[in-house]
């Protein structure tokens, strides 16, 4: 059912890595080795892939080709939202993703695309349109962000929250559907444009949304699907339970899965953003998944997980 498997999230963006504990993002590297090699041990034929950047760094790249990630990887990732946070132009995704290109022989996904409908719904279907007509034929892989609007109710991760004003609020709107379940202008555009085009969705811990997702990936004609299976969510109460549901639930989509966010316990700071104590407590992560979700069978086998450490050496 995996697809691809993706190393981290977002890793040169502060509210998904802590650069203060790794400025020059040695343990990053080591860490993103680790678990691409756990991954090609487990399961050889599932591409790897580098997490989508945020920004899109080429200084970024250089490092990680300095430090051997893109030596252990297949592809790497950029994200854009044009429209909302960077300080460039929509129409220069295909220059964005040429300078990336440029760089190595790797083809270069984009993992994360949107537009929210935090100023207007119009903006987001103005900017699907010309989201794909920038970028079809550019990458091998286009995943639009996302799916579904963020739960009012929910929190959005990012390092700020809400003391980034407006700029938080924007992560609540850029789903083709609305949190009271119906669609917004954008999903008929999106349909149009299936299946070049693929959706990351987030789920999260017994994500309620995820039968409903299932439903309209049907019908919208998605192939490609992107999410996340949170490391630190394994050590959760029936994380066993949620994580073989969802599997099973997406198993008719070719699922790329990001493995990410450090459990606390196992960090060098308490919190999701900080590199592990050990680089083999995440590699130990990515091995598991693999085995238990990579068969293109269709069904997950529900026997019980090996036995996991519970706290770092």
């Amino acid at each position: 059912m995996i697809d691809a498997a993706m190393i981290w999230n977002e890793p040169n963006n502060k509210s998904h890595w802590d650069l203060e504990l790794d400025p020059d993002f040695r343990l990053f590297a080591e860490t993103a080795v680790a678990g691409a090699q756990a991954i090609r041990d487990a399961h050889s034929g599932v591409p790897r892939v580098l997490g989508g950047m945020s920004p899109i760094d080429a200084n970024f790249v250089r490092n990680m080709q300095l430090r051997g990630v893109l030596d252990n990887v297949e592809a790497l990732a950029v994200h854009g939202f044009p429209l909302d946070w960077n300080h460039w132009s929509i129409h220069d995704w295909p220059a964005k993703v040429a300078e990336i290109r440029a760089l190595t022989h790797l083809p270069v996904w984009v993992s994360e695309v949107g537009v929210s409908t935090f100023g207007a719904e119009e903006v987001q279907a103005w900017g699907l349109a010309r989201t794909a007509e920038l970028l079809k034929g550019e990458a091998p892989r286009i995943l639009w962000y996302s799916l579904f609007d963020l739960p009012k109710s929910w929190e959005a991760t990012t390092r700020h929250r809400e003391a980034e004003g407006s700029s938080y609020y924007r992560h609540f709107y850029l789903g083709l559907v609305r949190e009271d379940g119906t669609p917004k202008p954008s999903l008929e555009v999106f349909a149009q444009h299936t299946p070049d085009l693929g959706l990351c969705q987030w789920f999260h811990f017994e994500d309620h949304r995820l039968d409903d997702a299932v439903i309209w990936m049907r019908r919208l004609g998605v192939r490609h699907l992107r999410t996340g299976l949170s490391w630190a969510d394994w050590y959760r109460p029936n994380a066993q339970a949620w994580f073989d549901r969802m599997m099973d639930a997406l198993a008719e989509f070719d699922v790329t899965v990001t493995f990410c966010f450090t459990p606390e316990h196992l960090g060098i700071a308490p919190h999701h953003t900080s590199p592990p104590q050990r680089k083999e407590d995440f590699a130990e992560f990515c091995h598991l998944m693999m085995e238990r979700y990579a068969a293109r069978t269709g069904v997950v086998s529900h026997a019980p997980a090996p036995l996991r450490s519970t706290t770092a050496a």
